[in-house]
């Protein structure tokens, strides 16, 4: 071997377990980068087929009772009325 090749190795060899961690953590980051693209993937598919679903549906038609509210303003009405003929 030359004295070349044999600098390289030992150097190569002094770094090694700096160049593991740093392969390592790039791995973890890819692999994490990966699952979240993967998971919003999958949410965005379901969301749009959900929205697909419901957008068939016939909406549903609501009837509101608005007498409570009437009784409830005569109520305050009668009783400011009481107010004012005892003053």
């Amino acid at each position: 071997m030359s004295q070349e090749k044999v600098d390289r190795y030992k150097e190569e060899k002094a770094n090694r377990k700096q160049a593991m961690k740093r392969e390592k953590a790039a791995n973890a980051i890819r692999k994490c980068i990966v699952t979240v693209c993967g998971l919003l993937l999958v949410a965005w598919i379901g969301y749009s087929a959900y929205d697909i679903y419901d957008s068939g549906k016939e909406p549903q038609k609501v009837q509101i009772d608005y007498q409570s509210f009437d009784t409830f303003a005569q109520d305050i009405k009668d009783a400011a009325a009481e107010e004012t003929v005892e003053e």
